[in-house]
């Protein structure tokens, strides 16, 4: 594993204690996968640094939606970054766009500048966007030191191409991670036609619930998911990833 990396999303301390034991690089901390990931809650940071300590790259996503962000949003990540840095994250994954598909940059160097000596990836916004060649210079112009992509595909294996023209152009420059429906089985195939050395995955599965009584009347979760499915990261997954 020395010469790859393999980043765990986790979005709780059982999944982070899991990637851990399985042999995960680092974690990037998130809450909500559900809907893609929002920012955690501090107290969820502090049990994973003190349960399970890897390096913790901290999602910052205020809400569910697009990348495009008002001024009060902007305040709120800043203020995340900002104390997420002074508890010890070692990263923060950030990311917003103009209306336009174009990077934010005014709202970007803000950020990067909250998080000071923290290592700054960009996050999904950047499958989001019009040009990712041109996003991808701009972002690395202000420091960013990780792209996070799919190759603006919903999977890896979808944006496989892109993957590779971006590793091949900028691989020298920035990590280029590999994420989005990154799965075990496909590692192979994504390394021999990209030559990419970092990926992104939950291995997750899902564990039925405790829960013995269950009233049927009554729904807590989204539409056609059930609350009782927990998403729950893989040790077993996470260590076959790795092998």
């Amino acid at each position: 594993m020395k010469d790859f990396v393999l980043e765990c999303c986790v979005e709780n301390l059982i999944s982070a204690i899991n990637g851990k034991k399985g042999g995960a690089t680092r974690y990037e901390l998130c809450s909500n996968l559900v809907i893609g990931g929002t920012t955690p809650d501090i107290e969820l940071f502090r049990q994973v640094k003190t349960h399970a300590d890897l390096v913790t790259n901290v999602l910052i996503r205020p809400r569910f939606g697009d990348f495009l962000y008002n001024e009060y949003e902007v305040e709120e990540m800043i203020s995340q970054i900002e104390r997420f840095r002074i508890e010890g994250a070692e990263g923060v994954v950030i990311g917003a766009l103009n209306k336009d598909g174009s990077l934010d940059e005014d709202s970007m160097k803000r950020m990067i500048e909250a998080a000071k000596d923290m290592k700054v990836t960009l996050h999904r916004a950047f499958d989001m966007c019009q040009d990712i060649f041109v996003t991808a210079e701009k972002a690395i112009d202000m420091g960013v030191k990780t792209i996070l992509t799919s190759g603006q595909r919903n999977s890896c294996i979808e944006g496989v191409d892109n993957l590779s023209r971006l590793n091949k152009e900028f691989g020298n420059k920035v990590e280029i991670l590999a994420g989005g429906g990154v799965k075990t089985a496909s590692l192979k195939e994504l390394y021999e036609k990209t030559k990419i050395r970092s990926f992104h995955m939950s291995g997750k599965e899902v564990v039925d619930s405790g829960m013995i009584y269950r009233n049927p009347f009554v729904s807590m979760g989204l539409p056609n998911m059930s609350q009782y499915d927990l998403w729950i990261t893989s040790e077993k997954e996470i260590k076959k990833a790795v092998d």
